[in-house]
């Protein structure tokens, strides 16, 4: 059977970029569209369109150092392209940090955190009825086809923290990990798919501190990250002078993430105040480096639980909230990923600062794959649609993905051995 033609180039996937559905949608709108919050930027539709909408975030991330290469001034939040502007306002305050999301109109910027609010957190009500309905009518749906599917699969690739998180990992396997990694697809699949320059590879790869020496040096050069988990991983129960100290030693040894875990006996006993304290300490641990928090959902019994956890968590100065270990019995679930998202667009409704989520644990399929990112479009928005700010932590998932996109090229699905992770 003959390969078939990866992307259809033209007006097709010029739609699917701009996040239209059909061509009356797109006839309703100007053919200009703002990216990263910078002009307006043309797109030509005679031009082909190859690839995905991936080739736009890397049109966004170009467009974006351009314009701060002038003036840009480093913060210590972990943006990868944060800045301040050099000139001072004409209020004479501080510059703003510069926005890293839009939530409908309004602009955010990276979370720094603020008081505990109690009043908030007793607030929080989470009517599970509704939150399984919602879900049962996104799983409902039908999947993504063809090019469509191609091109989210790509966006997941570009999302997913690789992980290996195992008793028995290895320096060789972490190496193994790291080449995955900065080659998610097979060479002769890339050439059919026309992306080559696109450079399709990994967010992060995840792994314990006793390897980030290794994926530095395997990753050297390749633009992706090193996350290392801390604090006690995966039960939290260390000391917490010891926790803190395990996060600066990972960061001494040059991890760009630290993923933390929360004492789950903080939310069982409402001691939120406790709970605040200590995502705070982690915080001001990590520095320079970006904190997920893991919230162990698997552990936490109530949706409400889920919520106020959430709120506090960034309340404290989060950059992600995560859900999972990968250890508990249960993971990842929407019905929690959907609380958890609702609590970062509360936050970010309520204080203009924008929050990131990491589903993790359970993930496996790249059927899973695009309904947890239908889940941030719809809920979040396209800021929530990028390694920024959306993760998935997995370490079979890349696997399927694979064999997906070899099917959409050639019709036929391959066997699982021929897509090795580690």
């Amino acid at each position: 059977m003959k390969s078939r033609a990866i992307v259809n180039p033209g007006q097709t996937m010029q739609l699917f970029i701009l996040g239209f559905r059909s061509k009356q949608s797109w006839k309703s709108h100007t053919h200009r569209t703002r990216i990263a919050g910078f002009p307006a930027v043309q797109l030509q539709r005679e031009e082909p369109v190859r690839g995905s909408f991936v080739r736009c975030e890397l049109r966004r991330n170009k467009l974006w150092r351009n314009a701060v290469q002038r003036n840009k001034v480093p913060v210590d939040h972990n943006h990868p392209e944060a800045t301040h502007e050099t000139t001072a306002r004409a209020d004479g305050h501080p510059p703003a940090a510069a926005s890293i999301a839009v939530l409908g109109d309004r602009s955010l910027q990276p979370n720094s955190g603020i008081p505990l609010d109690l009043n908030w957190v007793q607030e929080v009500r989470v009517n599970t009825s509704a939150v399984e309905r919602r879900v049962q009518t996104q799983v409902a749906r039908r999947a993504v086809k063809k090019e469509w599917q191609a091109a989210w699969l790509l966006r997941a690739i570009s999302c997913m923290d690789l992980t290996t998180l195992s008793g028995d990992d290895t320096e060789e396997r972490v190496r193994r990990l790291c080449a995955k990694g900065r080659q998610p697809l097979q060479q002769d699949l890339v050439r059919k798919f026309g992306i080559e320059d696109l450079e399709v590879k990994v967010a992060a790869i995840c792994i314990y501190h006793t390897f980030i020496e290794t994926a530095l040096h395997a990753l050297r050069g390749s633009g992706i990250r090193v996350a290392a988990v801390s604090t006690g991983f995966p039960a939290g129960l260390s000391p917490l002078a010891e926790r803190v100290a395990e996060i600066r030693r990972s960061v001494e040894a040059g991890a760009d993430e630290i993923d933390v875990v929360i004492t789950r006996a903080h939310v069982f006993g409402a001691r939120w105040q406790a709970l605040y304290d200590e995502v705070a300490v982690f915080k001001q641990a990590c520095g320079a480096a970006h904190m997920k928090v893991i919230l162990a959902t698997g552990d936490l019994l109530t949706l409400r639980n889920v919520a106020r956890a959430s709120i506090v968590a960034m309340m404290a100065g989060a950059d992600f909230i995560k859900t999972s270990t990968g250890k508990e019995s249960t993971n990842a679930t929407l019905p929690v990923g959907l609380v958890m998202t609702r609590a970062i667009r509360e936050y970010a409704q309520r204080t203009g600062m924008a929050v990131g989520f990491k589903a993790a644990g359970g993930i496996r399929t790249a059927r899973q794959s695009t309904d947890w990112l239908a889940m941030m479009k719809e809920e979040l928005g396209q800021s929530w649609m990028h390694a920024d700010l959306f993760r998935f932590g997995a370490s079979g998932l890349l696997g399927d993905i694979e064999r997906q996109l070899e099917h959409y090229a050639t019709g036929r699905y391959s066997a699982e051995y021929r897509h090795p992770i580690a």
